[in-house]
Formats: C-alpha cells, sequence, structure tokens
C-alpha cells in the first residue's frame, strides 16, 4: 500500500458498526470510533488524501467528516462507481494508487476498480470474495483505523507518528 494517495471510504458498515439509531424527532445517530478518527487525521497529515462516498444523507456524517479534516464528501450517492471515476478524475489520481473500503453490493464497483479494495470481515460475502484485503477488525470499532496505519507503515511513516506522540508534538 506503499503507492496510495487516495483513500475512500464507505460510511455505514466502515466508519460505523452499520447500525442507526432515531431520535425522538426522527433525527439519525450513527456512532463513529474515535481511535479510526485519529488515524484518519495522521493519514491527511502525511499527504494522503481521504474521501467518502456514501449512500446515507445525514448532517452528522457531513459534520464528522468536516472535523476529521475530510474535504470531498459525497452524500446520497446511488452509483458508487460514478462517483468514484469523477473523483478520481478531479483529482487526476489513477486506480492503482486508490485504496477504496467497502462492505456492502453497491460498493463492488469501486472495490473492484481500485488498487486496493479492502473490506470489513462482516461484509457481503460477494465483498469479501472480490476484496484484496479483509481488515480484522468490524467496521465502527477500528477497521478504518487498521487499514490507516497499514498504509502509513507501507509508506515507513507509522514510527515517526508515534515519536512525535511521545515527544508531545502530534495533534
Amino acid at each position: 500500500m506503499r503507492n496510495v494517495r487516495l483513500l475512500i471510504l464507505d460510511v455505514d458498515g466502515v466508519l460505523t458498526d452499520g447500525t442507526t439509531l432515531v431520535g425522538p424527532s426522527g433525527e439519525d445517530w450513527v456512532r463513529f470510533d474515535v481511535q479510526d478518527g485519529l488515524a484518519i487525521k495522521q493519514l491527511i497529515a502525511a499527504g494522503v488524501e481521504v474521501a467518502v462516498i456514501t449512500g446515507r444523507s445525514v448532517t452528522s456524517v457531513e459534520r464528522r467528516c468536516r472535523a476529521l479534516g475530510i474535504e470531498r464528501v459525497e452524500t446520497g450517492v446511488r452509483d458508487k462507481l460514478t462517483a468514484y471515476r469523477k473523483l478520481l478524475a478531479s483529482l487526476a489520481v489513477p486506480d492503482e494508487e486508490v485504496c477504496y473500503m467497502g462492505d456492502d453490493l453497491n460498493d463492488l464497483g469501486p472495490l473492484m476498480a481500485c488498487g486496493h479494495g479492502v473490506t470489513v470481515p462482516n461484509a457481503r460475502r460477494e465483498v469479501l470474495d472480490r476484496a484484496t484485503h479483509v481488515t480484522h477488525r468490524s467496521g465502527g470499532a477500528g477497521a478504518v483505523r487498521e487499514i490507516c496505519e497499514r498504509i502509513l507503515r507501507a509508506k515507513g511513516l507509522w514510527e515517526e507518528i508515534v515519536e512525535r506522540f511521545i515527544r508531545g508534538e502530534a495533534r
């Protein structure tokens, strides 16, 4: 994964565990993993672009992405492969330098088009069969952290990040 310049994430089942809670006023609530968030921030700081493509249209997703520094967020997407192609064209990034992480049937197009198709252990069988890597951790429980670390280790940057935290220089 040393060549990864862009990590694209699905939301439900990847950044979250896929559970949606409905509040008393009808608003959707989702749970995000803070360790995923820290790793995403480190990946962005290391120069890897991170984007989100999701079928979900919830303000909490956009708010969380902004807080993490994810600038490219496509919500309410019905055709993820088309959104994927547009994103790559806008960034001039080739498929082989992309890691796409998804877990369900609507993720198959970009997962198979990219250089590094990643999924979680509880993904649909069709996705598991086509992924180039399956995380040990589940979505919403550190799966994104695992991939961010893997990319940073492949680039030889992980130990430097750890050392910055030890010295109190990291954010």
